[in-house]
Parts: C-alpha cells; structure tokens; sequence
C-alpha cells in the first residue's frame, strides 16, 4: 500500500544546508526572525526556554528534539531575563564555529546542535501545509543520533557527501513526522493518517492517483456513509477530500513537468485526466500558468540552478 508521508517527502526533495553546534550559558536569549526553510534542533545537554510565534511556549530539555518545517520567528532563552539578541538568518553569516550565546566563558548550560535545510521544489508551501506548524519530540534517542550523523557529514568534503546528507535529512524527516502522536496534531496529514478510516482514503488515493475518485468512492474505502467520511474527512486533514486529491494530483503534475521527458497527455493519464486539454485547463486553474509554460520554466531553472550551487 501507498505511503502518502514518504512520497510528500520524496516531492519535498529535502537537502542539507548547514547545522552546527549551539551552546548558552547565564544570562542569555536569542530573537531569530522568520526565516521560512525548514529548521531542527536536537537537545545535547542541559534546558532551554522555546517561544515560537503563534505557539506556546515549550521547555527544552537533554534528549529533545524539535522540527519547524517552516521555521516562523522565535525566541531561545535561559530561564534568567536576558535582552535577545537579534538574529535574521536570510542575512547573517552562517559562524565558523559554535555559536555560543550569554558567558562566553567557562562551561555552558546548554547544548545543542541544530541547523537547516531547503526543500528544492517550488511546492513547499502547499506540502508543508500538509504538516504541523511545529514538532516537538522527547524521549527518541534516534532523532539526536540522525543530528548527530547529519552535522558530522556536513562537516566532510568527502565523495558522496551530498548524496548521503541528502538521505539522512530525508530520514530525519520522517522519523521526526511519525514520531508525533498523530491524535494531538493539528489538522494536517499526520493526524489524517492517525484516523485509520481517513488513513484507508489517504492510502488509496496516492496509490492509485489515475482513478477518477469520487466523494462515495473514497467513503466506500473508509467504511463510512458519504456525508459521514466528508465531514471526518475535512476536521482530519484540514481540506475537503476532493481538494486535497486536486492539490496532491497537482503536486504530481508538477514534478512529472519538470523532468521535461513526457508529453501532455501522458502526464494528463498518470494523475487521472481524460485528455491534455481537460489537463491544460485544470492546470491552468490550479497553478496560474499552463501547463507548456511551466514545464519550458522549470527547464530553464534547473539550466541555471548548477551554477547557482556552485556559487554558494
């Protein structure tokens, strides 16, 4: 069966940017501004202070590990008053070395080590809109261990590094998801895949996105009378059945276009669509240009996008 978590981070295309070590000590507090990538931070030692904007606020204690698949501003603190220091990631420099905030010397309070990455699909909004706001994990050791691994192989210049660290962040990512208790998440796909009448749905269409589904069809695979699954359905995931289809076919679409390697129609068969033109224009609709379009677009991107990593 079809596993919808895995192939919403398979389309994501997660890739290591940077993470290093992070440590405070005293008086000391850190404003990050929005930032807008995916950020992670594992708990080494000691208890921190967390506010993320729109959330409350959590304690960080040794063995925790948090996840903010769209980063929002926040605020890291001791537990002692402190002024935060600034600090917008679009612009400052990346430290050379452990970022150490408050005493600088003797030994520290806290230590952590936490860092980002990118997901290299113009999509990520829609797909991180499928997952929560913010995922804060204690007690599963694996998660620091994949950190761990993640910074050590950040910090080589070896042959396949970039392959490696691309598979470790992928694995990150799903173990952090699936680690979250699904009936305490806010309506998204994890707590829709928790419901195990709405996950039977879910499954069924990913595995089978060239079925022409319909509301009935979907309550059918759940067990549930039509009127009953639409509304469970909606509270679930946080989207109607037949827009979250639309936008998960969309999604697919996208990527297909931008290999470059199929023609319309055969695109248009692979996410359930009668003809190129019923495609084209349920495209267009959906993503504001057609279909030709952004596939001409996202071949010129990913022309230049070489280029653009070797400068960085």
């Amino acid at each position: 069966m079809s596993d919808p978590l895995s192939e919403v981070i398979e389309l994501l295309r997660p890739r290591a940017v940077f993470s290093k070590g992070i440590s405070g000590a005293g008086r000391w507090a850190v404003r990050y501004t929005e930032f807008g990538q995916p950020g992670f931070c594992a708990m080494i030692d000691g208890r921190c202070r967390l506010a993320v904007d729109g959330e409350e606020p959590v304690v960080l204690e040794e063995g925790d590990f948090v996840l903010l698949p769209a980063t929002p501003a926040f605020t890291m603190s001791g537990f002692e008053p402190a002024t935060p220091t600034l600090i917008d990631p679009n612009r400052a420099p990346a430290p050379a070395g452990e970022a150490r905030y408050g005493r600088q010397a003797g030994p520290a309070d806290v230590r952590q080590f936490g860092g980002y990455f990118v997901f290299d699909t113009p999509d990520a909004a829609l797909l991180v809109s499928l997952l929560p706001r913010m995922v804060h994990i204690r007690g599963v050791p694996r998660l620091a261990q994949l950190v761990r691994l993640v910074g050590e192989e950040s910090a080589t210049e070896d042959i396949g590094r970039d392959l490696i660290l691309t598979r470790l962040v992928e694995i990150l990512l799903i173990e952090a998801l699936r680690s979250v208790p699904g009936d305490t998440a806010e309506p998204g796909l994890l707590r829709g895949l928790a419901d195990a009448r709405i996950s039977a749905a879910l499954r069924k269409m990913h595995a089978d996105v060239e079925r022409p589904w319909t509301v009935p069809d979907l309550a059918l695979a759940a067990g549930m009378s039509r009127s009953a699954f639409f509304g469970r359905f909606a509270r679930a995931v946080g989207v109607r059945p037949m827009e979250y289809l639309l936008n998960w076919r969309m999604a697919v679409a996208k990527d297909l276009l931008r290999g470059g390697n199929l023609a319309l129609d055969e695109v248009a068969r692979r996410i359930g669509y009668g003809s190129a033109s019923t495609f084209s224009t349920a495209f267009s609709r959906h993503v504001g240009l057609p279909p030709g379009r952004f596939m001409r677009m996202a071949g010129r991107e990913s022309d230049v996008m070489p280029e653009a990593q070797a400068s960085q």
